[in-house]
């Protein structure tokens, strides 16, 4: 079977999605778990997977298309291996997010929205992670990382290899 024509939900990706919507009093509000499931093994969520799954779900690709680019937290384009979301809320403007997202973005060589070459990075702004409090702030995969300023950013991204 060549590449095109595999399948991007294997058999225990639908079991696990079957297991899911019986918690559902319908199969569609299972919708946003199921998306969230893929691109926890994919990393995104393809054209290809929107339609394997409208199938699953008794929708229509259209409807989880919908779904899926309604929240910015599921990704319908590849990305790097490390997802950093970057608050742009007004409280992080006021701590410092400027000086932050520039350096982000020199340093990766990067704008909003776009991948490293080397498929490491992709840096995407946020309305708002929850830290008000500790200002300004970035999540990198599933780290919360707060208070931040330009001289911690290079040791924060070493971690992530």
């Amino acid at each position: 079977m060549d590449t095109q024509t595999q399948r991007i939900l294997t058999d225990d990706m639908i079991a696990e999605i079957r297991d899911m919507y019986q918690h559902f009093p319908v199969k569609k509000a299972a919708c946003i778990e199921a998306l969230k499931l893929i691109q926890k093994h994919h990393r995104w969520v393809s054209d290809q997977a929107v339609q394997e799954l409208a199938e699953v779900l008794d929708m229509s690709p259209d409807e989880i298309d919908s779904v899926a680019t309604f929240y910015n937290l599921i990704f319908r384009k590849p990305v790097g291996r490390h997802v950093i979301l970057i608050c742009d809320s007004v409280s992080c403007w006021i701590m410092g997010y400027e000086k932050i997202a520039d350096y982000l973005k020199q340093k990766l060589g990067i704008q909003f929205g776009e991948t490293t070459p080397d498929g490491r990075f992709t840096l995407i702004p946020i309305c708002c992670l929850g830290t008000c409090d500790r200002a300004p702030a970035m999540f990198i995969d599933e780290d919360l990382h707060r208070d931040l300023t330009v001289e911690q950013i290079d040791a924060i991204l070493e971690r992530y290899p």
